[in-house]
């Protein structure tokens, strides 16, 4: 393969009409910018059809749209973020504790270590209205240790 390899780039997710055109929009969109930091992308928006909000890069983004019959998921379906420094994974998760004292439809499933030799992966798993969560990951390198 010649030039850029494929990145992952985007996901999308059905969720019924009024949870992007009512209350629940600008709960998302409160919601993923301060936790996150997300950019919500109001050119891209139709009211109760689509609500698409840039990740970390003009090319990352989560499209949310408005379907009929949305789709249903189990609580661990979910997409991921990694980050550079536990202390990043940290400040998301501690951000979403302080965002669920005033809104208990954050759901968090707390931050555990996943070590395997090598490569130790420390996780959390944020979800808030949408039906995928996010997780959040920092990748511990043996290799990299200094």
């Amino acid at each position: 393969m010649s030039g850029r390899k494929p990145h992952f780039n985007h996901v999308a997710m059905s969720v019924p009409h009024e949870v992007i055109g009512g209350q629940d929009r600008e709960d998302l969109k409160a919601f993923y910018s301060e936790v996150f930091g997300w950019t919500h992308l109001p050119m891209m928006d139709i009211d109760g059809k689509r609500l698409v909000f840039q990740t970390y890069t003009l090319e990352q983004f989560v499209f949310i749209h408005g379907e009929d019959q949305p789709m249903a998921c189990p609580r661990l379906d979910h997409y991921g973020f990694s980050v550079g420094t536990e202390s990043e994974l940290d400040e998301i998760l501690a951000l979403a504790q302080a965002y669920k004292e005033r809104d208990d439809r954050v759901d968090i499933i707390d931050k555990h270590r996943d070590d395997h030799g090598t490569i130790a992966i420390t996780a959390c798993y944020i979800g808030y209205i949408l039906p995928m969560m996010v997780e959040v990951q920092w990748w511990e390198k043996a290799w990299e240790k200094v």
